[in-house]
């Protein structure tokens, strides 16, 4: 008890009831892309290939604006490489990371930078050293740095699985283009080729659209492959549930070589717009060509890009089955499994005790049935000893106006 006394102390007040807190859900791991050391030095080797091939042919040109014609024609390809090779450096470094415990989108974003800015300046250093010197030379080296570090930027993104999946598509279609170059003649001979001009320009537009269809079907073939098996496999290992992927990963993914294109084609009209505008400046036949090869490059990456997103979509569709119906669904009566109550089994009876009537409610229930259904005048109904609210075993048939 309290006590008016000085030098004590009053009895502090009870504590007030304290609200749960709503638990912190923390994010989810970054899964860990399957095979990204195997892309990573497939496309280093791809990039390797392009840089070699692009200075051999600049090498050979002998003249200075022959020199810079092919390193307009070397542009695109030496671009989409860089892009492709710095995402996947930025793979192999996030599954690094993730391994490690780093999985804070901070970090990973730092380190995919550092890295993309030295993959760039390797890749330029490699352009100036043995390309030669020139104007048109230096912006083919500013460009293909510029390309790599975009590339690590992309590949460090916290979801690698649609990373990786792109990367492998993006292979895929620059195989696809290489095959297809390599059996060029035949194709066009197929499409009509002739001596005309009206026949080769025909020829020429469906051998493109025909890379580019084949390109985009086997970039969403992939992805579609890609995410299904290694994809799922990966996110039960991590989550320990079934697969987290929906059809929009499909969708974006399947769609990823297009936009992997459509960068290109950005970096090309921005950084290395020099290089074009030099290349169409030696003449008008060059300027009408290199006008010509842009709208073939936005046709091309516009079907991989459709294309792609599409095959992808639909084989995902295609393995999706109708939902059914739960295990705790109640199903419709059946005659065999009827009980005492409708739509009951005999081993389903619904024992509900705010259901279940009371002596009173018995006996009104008698008395009410009693008084619209009157027996004859002068009988009484049998009644028996022990249950006096039994109702009788057989009424007599009611007598018109027998009450009165």
């Amino acid at each position: 008890m309290m006590t008016n006394e000085s030098g004590t102390t009053a009895t502090p007040a009870p504590d007030q009831p304290v609200e749960p807190e709503a638990p912190v859900t923390a994010a989810p791991p970054p899964v860990p892309a399957p095979g990204a050391l195997v892309l990573a030095v497939l496309a280093l080797g791809w990039l390797a290939a392009m840089l070699w091939s692009a200075r051999a042919e600049i090498s050979s040109a002998g003249l200075s604006s022959m020199a810079t014609v092919q390193t307009a024609y070397a542009l695109p390809g030496l671009v989409s490489a860089s892009l492709l090779g710095g995402a996947a450096v930025s793979l192999v470094l996030g599954n690094l990371m993730t391994r490690l415990g780093i999985w804070r989108s901070t970090p990973r974003f730092a380190v995919s930078l550092a890295v993309g800015v030295s993959v760039g300046f390797l890749a330029a250093l490699v352009v100036t050293l043995s390309y030669g010197d020139g104007s048109a030379i230096m912006v083919l080296a500013g460009t293909v740095a510029a390309a790599a570090t975009v590339g690590t930027i992309v590949g460090g993104l916290r979801n690698t699985l649609v990373v990786a999946a792109i990367v492998a598509a993006g292979l895929a279609v620059f195989a696809v283009g290489y095959a297809l170059n390599y059996v060029k003649d035949p194709l066009l001979d197929l499409y009509g080729f002739g001596d005309t001009e009206v026949s080769q320009l025909t020829a020429y537009r469906w051998f493109n659209r025909t890379v580019s269809l084949a390109s985009g079907l086997a970039a969403g073939l992939l992805v579609f492959g890609y995410l299904r098996t290694a994809g799922r496999r990966a996110v039960e290992r991590v989550t320990g549930t079934g697969p987290q992927l929906r059809w929009p990963a499909y969708l974006i993914t399947g769609a990823g070589p297009g936009l992997l294109l459509l960068t290109t084609e950005i970096l090309i009209r921005t950084a290395g717009a020099e290089v074009i505008r030099l290349a169409g400046a030696i003449s008008d036949a060059d300027q009408i060509v290199q006008a010509d090869l842009g709208r073939s490059r936005i046709n091309h990456l516009l079907l991989v890009l459709f294309v792609g997103a599409l095959t992808a979509l639909i084989a995902f569709g295609r393995t999706l089955r109708p939902a059914e119906e739960s295990a705790g669904t109640p199903s419709g009566p059946d005659d065999s499994d009827r009980g005492g109550a409708e739509g009951t089994g005999p081993t389903e009876m619904v024992d509900d005790p705010a259901e279940d009537p009371t002596a009173e409610d018995l006996a009104a229930e008698d008395q009410t049935a009693e008084a619209a259904e009157p027996s004859a005048e002068g009988e009484e109904s049998p009644r028996s000893d022990g249950d006096d609210d039994h109702q009788p075993a057989e009424r007599p048939e009611p007598v018109a106006k027998a009450g009165r």
